[in-house]
């Protein structure tokens, strides 16, 4: 009897996360302000040429505006499936460690297990990806929607949770 029971609730919990959306958030300049943090360092160093090789450069990036709350709202949606996809700096071995101590930092330690570094996003599948680029890392051949970040559409997190709740 158990064991039909158990059998029985992984098929409802199964059919209950298949029922969800898979949304992939990038990082870098969609939750985090790589740019702000590259400019104020050729600002203050202009002799680097790339401040993202730097020790810590990716862990001490900011939150953008609202992404934190954006997170938290898609983690405990009953419509959404979230992870992070980002793509990693060939310029810096160490933002592997660095964007999951930031992600450990700033966000949901359940977001520790849903961290995918990726250098090409075409790979990943899912219904929507959240990102600032179009092309570059893999973007354009993302199976599902493209959710471009900081665009005319979706200037902000917030143009972003409005167009997932009416999806």
């Amino acid at each position: 009897m158990l064991f039909i029971f158990l059998s029985t609730l992984t098929d409802m919990t199964r059919n209950q996360a298949s029922e969800k959306q898979v949304v992939f958030i990038d990082m870098d300049d969609t939750l985090c302000d790589f740019t702000g943090a590259h400019r104020k360092a050729v600002e203050a160093n202009p002799k680097i040429q790339y401040p993202q090789s730097q020790f810590d450069f990716f862990r001490n990036l900011k939150p953008l505006k609202d992404a934190v709350f954006a997170m938290d709202y898609l983690l405990n949606s009953d419509k959404y499936d979230p992870y992070i996809c980002t793509a990693p700096s060939v310029k810096n071995p160490l933002c592997y460690l660095e964007k999951r101590l930031w992600v450990e930092d700033y966000l949901d330690k359940a977001y520790l297990e849903r961290l995918i570094i990726c250098p090409n996003k075409s790979l990943v599948k899912g219904h929507f990806l959240i990102d600032d680029c179009d092309s570059g890392k893999g973007q354009d051949g993302f199976e599902g929607e493209l959710i471009q970040f900081g665009t005319e559409r979706y200037p902000d997190w917030k143009a972003v949770l409005k167009y997932l709740k009416e999806k």
